[in-house]
């Protein structure tokens, strides 16, 4: 027998939850679906414990920083807490109770298990079928992808997961990928006291980032112990040596004790059904408009939809979701300002476009830099890093920014700010810049990109 309810949700992310909970509070019929834990990857797999572990790392580093500057530090890696922490306050030890519990107080229900579309409006999870009569939101979120490389089926490798869950650190571990989860937890393990290795095929870290960023975040590793190859295509994987035995294709072996695949992540549209309303079910995501619509009657939102696996994405696409199945006014989906924070330290804030991008875009780009250890702040804490500014030199506005230093995502926000509302570049030029801030480097760029003056 088919149930009629008025809107189903298929994934219970932040995206997933955040537009179930909003719409059953509407007054909306609402029933929300994950085989999983709803909340989804970030709180349990994701954003939260895998920075409880770099505050974990950095507190590490800035102890061993004392000698020199402010006396004598001896310094005891322990992973205990760390891992405690993670099970007692982020995760409830992987229990989603509160969380479901907290849906169906406003009004939902949550059915466990894989749900799927079939049709138009029509949801099959288990052997129970719904039928929406207003809307079916599509937030499937996406999985770590995992490359066909030889062995690597026979070796227990991590992935972000296992990483997250441990409760001891490797004595050694091999990282493939130097994108932001590779880098992020390469350097966790590394000051804990494991001997890590990067394997990246592009040729530098953070390869989607500005290039200055992957240049001087290999540099920052070098003296922290932590081994990069670049431009590196692993050819095989196997056991042996210490634990697993990675082949290169220019001949050289690393091994480690671990194995840490962070090669990207991947989304799934045919499990999600979408092939049943038109999508392509080797679509790479979700095709979606301004409003997030997929086709008529069905939404989409978060990783699913291929604009950014980002947590802030995922409930921003909500929110216009929510608004436009309500029939509310809203405005369409922007991508320009896209923030993203790589907590590495230092810490890597970045928005909008790439100097490249915006060249292959046919923007007149013009350029300006900072370096973080010439300002004040910078050479107060001894701290490595730059800010540099894309403007679109036609238009006397920002269409990029990345601000690599201590607080990095955070000296971001301005930046953002701009790029978001198209604030003259003259404009910022007027603003003033507390002393002495890392964000006051902005107003350096700024200066550099009217050649000094």
């Amino acid at each position: 027998m088919t149930e009629t309810v008025d809107v189903v949700v298929i994934g219970m992310g932040p995206g997933g939850e955040d537009a179930a909970g909003k719409l059953a509070v509407a007054g909306l019929a609402v029933v929300g679906i994950d085989e999983l834990l709803v909340g989804g990857e970030c709180p349990y797999w994701g954003c939260i414990p895998s920075k409880m572990m770099v505050r974990a790392a950095d507190l590490l580093a800035e102890a061993r920083r004392v000698p020199g500057m402010a006396g004598t530090a001896e310094v005891e890696p322990d992973w205990a807490p760390v891992a405690r922490r993670i099970r007692e306050e982020a995760t409830d030890n992987w229990d989603d109770r509160v969380a479901v519990e907290r849906f169906e107080g406003k009004g939902g229900t949550f059915v466990r298990g894989h749900g799927r579309l079939v049709g138009p409006g029509r949801v099959v999870v288990g052997d129970r079928e719904f039928e929406a009569r207003t809307a079916v939101v599509v937030a499937t979120g996406s999985q770590a992808a995992v490359p066909p490389i030889p062995g690597l089926a026979d070796v227990d490798y991590w992935t972000n997961r296992a990483a997250i869950e441990t409760t001891a650190v490797p004595a050694s571990l091999v990282v493939l990928g130097g994108g932001a989860v590779g880098v992020e937890l390469g350097q966790v393990f590394a000051r804990f006291g494991a001997r890590v290795t990067v394997v990246e095929r592009m040729e530098r870290l953070l390869a989607l980032e500005e290039p200055e960023t992957g240049d001087m975040l290999a540099q920052v590793f070098g003296p922290e112990g932590i081994a990069t190859r670049f431009g590196r295509t692993t050819t095989e994987v196997g056991k042996g040596g210490d634990g697993i035995v990675v082949d290169l294709d220019d001949g050289d072996r690393v091994t480690g004790e671990h194995l840490l695949v962070a090669t990207g992540r991947r989304v799934d549209v045919a499990a999600a059904g979408l092939h049943t309303v038109g999508v392509p079910p080797d679509a790479r995501a979700a095709p979606v408009d301004e409003h997030l619509r997929v086709a008529p009657g069905v939404w989409a939102v978060g990783d699913v939809t291929g604009k950014g696996a980002f947590t802030h994405v995922a409930m921003y696409q909500a929110r216009i979701a929510v608004a436009d199945i309500l029939g509310r006014p809203h405005e369409p989906a922007d991508y320009r300002a896209l923030p993203r924070v790589t907590f590495t330290d230092p810490e890597v804030g970045a928005v909008g476009i790439t100097e490249k991008q915006a060249t292959e875009n046919g923007v007149r780009a013009r350029v300006g830099m900072a370096s973080v250890p010439r300002t004040t702040r910078g050479w107060i804490h001894k701290a490595p890093g730059f800010i540099k500014l894309v403007e679109d030199g036609d238009r006397g506005v920002l269409v990029g920014a990345t601000t690599m230093c201590p607080g990095g995502g955070e000296v971001i926000g301005l930046l953002a700010l701009a790029v978001h509302a198209e604030i003259p570049t003259d404009r910022l030029r007027t603003m003033i810049y507390a002393y002495p801030t890392f964000h006051r480097g902005i107003e350096e760029a700024l200066r550099d990109l009217d050649g000094g003056r």
